[in-house]
């Protein structure tokens, strides 16, 4: 037992340093950028381009359980991480004021998140509609756009000072798990078939591409101000 703990602990110490060296690289055009980029509704255009893909390309009721697949993927990623795991692990997020490294970690407009941040719910739900976009569509473009765009996502949170690397590593995988048994079962509810040709298939990646050139935009423009 004694050394589990202690190779827990050693763990601990290695997931915090590697957290307090990418958080300690910053400066104030991505303290604007990265605050931006973490956003839940300056997404909402690119989600958008992903139904229209679908109501382009399946009939309408296959649609209908994709969207109620994706709300499914996103429910159960997010409330397994904020309801069943957060309250018995406890883990401060690093900004929080009660962590003892909370002096260390650079912070953004005085944003610390909640109190507790193990696991990541933005790891969870953004991994778990990458994965489940690549499980629907398995299309290489789309699928390393939407893999790069949560990726960026996750480091966005360690730059913000509210999520450690483990934190969004086991996000991550609840996300796949949570995309992984929802998609199963739209395949038997549905009876979808991956299509070998999906048109309009790069709508998410220009809306996409557009958003973040929007938010370059914006954090120059901001710095440009200031």
């Amino acid at each position: 037992m004694t050394a589990l703990m202690d190779a827990l602990q050693r763990a601990i110490d290695i997931d915090t340093n590697i957290f307090l060296f990418i958080n300690g690289m910053h400066n104030t055009f991505f303290d604007y950028f990265m605050s931006a980029y973490s956003g839940k509704w300056v997404w909402v255009p690119m989600y958008a381009a992903i139904w229209y893909v679908m109501l382009r390309n399946f009939h309408w009721k296959v649609t209908l359980c994709c969207m109620v697949g994706l709300a499914l993927v996103i429910t159960i990623a997010d409330q397994t991480g904020a309801t069943l795991i957060r309250p018995y692990v406890e883990r401060l997020r690093p900004a929080n004021l009660e962590n003892p490294i909370s002096d260390m970690v650079h912070i953004v407009n005085g944003y610390r998140g909640g109190r507790y941040g193990f696991p990541s719910c933005h790891a969870a739900n953004t991994f778990g509609l990458a994965f489940f976009v690549w499980f629907l569509f398995r299309k290489r473009w789309l699928t390393v756009f939407m893999m790069g765009w949560a990726l960026l996502t996750c480091y966005s949170r360690i730059y913000l000072g509210v999520h450690y690397p483990g934190d969004l590593i086991v996000g991550t995988l609840v996300g796949l798990i949570a995309a992984y048994i929802v998609y199963r079962l739209f395949l038997k509810v549905s009876g979808y078939k991956t299509m070998k040709k999906v048109p309009h298939i790069y709508a998410p990646i220009l809306v996409g591409g557009l958003t973040i050139v929007g938010i370059l935009i914006y954090s120059t423009v901001m710095i440009l101000q200031a």
